[in-house]
């Protein structure tokens, strides 16, 4: 009876420390974006690209996204994998997560340079998923 209270007690906690996101006026406008809004990441000094396609996320990231720079790019390149791995596990799990989300995989490896910008773009891009769907792809709430 001990085990099902604690594990009881256990779900309990983790349901209860899920914070909601505060959605600004300004970043709910870009969400709103309806034009096609295409993005294209890649770097001169590699061969990697990667085209996103998401009306919003290009006004979203040159108006409400922290700057360049701004994040180191080990921190970028962590997360990054983190939340490629879990993205990866959806889009393996249509009957549990929407398939219209999670509709290709990520091919992303944490042991080739993309370079800065590619890391950069594609954080930022899941940090817009994750507040404009209400999605969490890592242990941590995806702030601005």
């Amino acid at each position: 009876m001990l085990i099902v209270s604690t594990i009881s007690l256990l779900l309990l906690n983790c349901g209860a420390s899920k914070e909601s996101l505060a959605i600004s006026n300004t970043e709910e406008q870009a969400f709103k974006q309806v034009q096609g809004d295409t993005i294209t990441i890649s770097s001169d000094k590699t061969e990697y690209e990667i085209i996103i396609i998401e009306p919003g996320f290009n006004t979203w990231l040159s108006s409400i996204a922290k700057p360049e720079g701004y994040y180191s790019r080990n921190f970028l390149e962590n997360r990054n994998y983190i939340m490629v791995v879990e993205w990866n596990n959806r889009v393996m799990q249509p009957s549990r997560f929407d398939p219209n989300l999670y509709e290709l995989s990520i091919d992303y490896s944490n042991q080739i340079d993309y370079g800065y910008e590619v890391n950069y773009k594609l954080y930022n891009y899941f940090i817009y998923f994750q507040r404009k769907y209400n999605q969490r792809l890592g242990p941590f709430v995806p702030r601005i």
